[in-house]
């Protein structure tokens, strides 16, 4: 297996992440990334069967888990009844709690205000340059949640505020400062939905924390934990990838010149797979071998740790030919971007939902915004986002 050597934090990388994919490639399924101490799998065939292989999984092998650091306490315990970092059985309680609330039914009830929100919204857009990232992109998935989930709309500076802080713990340029900030904001965070639950426990409202408070009371054994973490992991997962993923596709289709047919109703189904392949949000998820397991070469010891470039994946030309080129006529062939086997993302439909409502509104009303100046993204890997995204009409 070759060693390959790229700091996460390097600028170069964070702008362009897909040339040092292609490189790892190129040696093979799987490399050795002496920057995480980890075997990474970059191939397309090597992530799809990582991401569906029971032999490895999200949770850390009992005999290997180890307390925290005392001062992260407040936040990994939150992260010990999340449905993302648990397996079966508890994560298939918890996720069909959730699924309860992803049903079509449900996401389809939400695109009239979906789209009533972003009409309104771009009826705001100042005549100058103005950055999009804040004024459309971050608003609608936020929002959007927050109405799901039955929390006030007026809350959704606080929670992206406390939403930003926690997941600022994922990524590469983690540091102390960083862990702090985490904390408080999962104490801030907790203390809110606490009072907030008991309130929904009082006057039960048409809302998942709602249901999610019947289906505890029902018998189904949900934990005061764990529907605190859940309502917060929600949240977080709920606009976090979504944010990205509609400002990396405005990107996309204006440093591309796409023309307007690919956002027509006929086609922007194929739009939408498109940008999520070429542009994904996500780029790395991890897993944990519960066995000893020898595939693509090379054998992992239970608990031995793989990272999975889901970025890399989905630029890997043995399933997408000319890969590096955005072709929103291309064939829909099933990408990495919302993770894949029994931890594939459950608020997936929605996310479709809202790229494809608030696309289709901001060019249709606008047809000839232009980028003001180059996008740049933020040093957060293994997100993939942009920090600003300035345009003009």
């Amino acid at each position: 297996m070759k060693t390959l050597f790229q700091s996460p934090t390097d600028p170069a990388f964070v702008q362009n992440p897909y040339p040092f994919y292609d490189r790892a490639r190129q040696q093979g399924d799987l490399f050795y990334w002496e920057d995480y101490g980890l075997v990474a799998a970059v191939s397309h065939k090597a992530v799809n069967t990582l991401l569906r292989d029971r032999r490895f999984g999200r949770e850390t092998p009992a005999e290997l888990a180890k307390p925290g650091p005392s001062h992260l306490a407040p936040w990994l315990n939150v992260e010990s009844h999340s449905m993302l970092e648990l397996e079966p059985p508890r994560h298939t309680r918890l996720r069909s709690l959730v699924l309860r609330a992803f049903t079509s039914r449900a996401i389809a009830a939400l695109e009239p205000s979906i789209e009533l929100m972003c009409h309104d919204l771009v009826e705001k857009f100042p005549d100058g340059p103005f950055d999009l990232l804040q004024a459309y992109c971050t608003q609608i998935p936020v929002i959007t949640i927050c109405r799901l989930l039955g929390v006030p709309e007026e809350m959704a500076p606080q929670l992206l505020h406390w939403s930003h802080a926690m997941v600022a713990m994922y990524q590469a340029n983690r540091t102390r400062l960083t862990e702090d900030d985490a904390v408080r904001a999962t104490q801030e965070f907790t203390t809110y939905l606490e009072d907030y639950i008991e309130k929904r426990r009082k006057d039960p409202r048409e809302d998942l924390i709602t249901r999610l408070i019947v289906a505890e009371e029902d018998g189904e054994k949900l934990s005061r934990d764990e529907l605190i973490t859940t309502c917060i992991l929600l949240l977080n997962a709920g606009h976090e990838a979504t944010v990205h993923a509609i400002g990396n596709g405005v990107k996309t289709i204006l440093a591309t010149r796409a023309q307007q047919p690919v956002l027509s109703p006929d086609t922007i189904d194929t739009t939408i797979e498109e940008i999520l392949r070429f542009d994904p949000p996500l780029h790395m998820f991890r897993r944990y071998a519960y066995d000893e397991v020898e595939i693509f070469g090379h054998r992992f010891a239970r608990g031995d740790e793989v990272a999975l470039l889901l970025g890399a994946a989905n630029r890997d030309p043995v399933v997408w030919p000319h890969s590096d080129v955005f072709d929103p006529t291309r064939k829909i062939s099933a990408n990495t971007s919302f993770g894949g086997g029994l931890h594939f993302c459950v608020g997936a439909p929605l996310a479709r939902l809202e790229m494809r409502v608030a696309l289709s509104i901001l060019f249709k009303r606008y047809p000839d915004l232009r980028l003001v100046e180059k996008p740049q993204y933020s040093d957060s890997y293994h997100f993939h986002g942009l920090s600003k995204l300035m345009v003009e009409i």
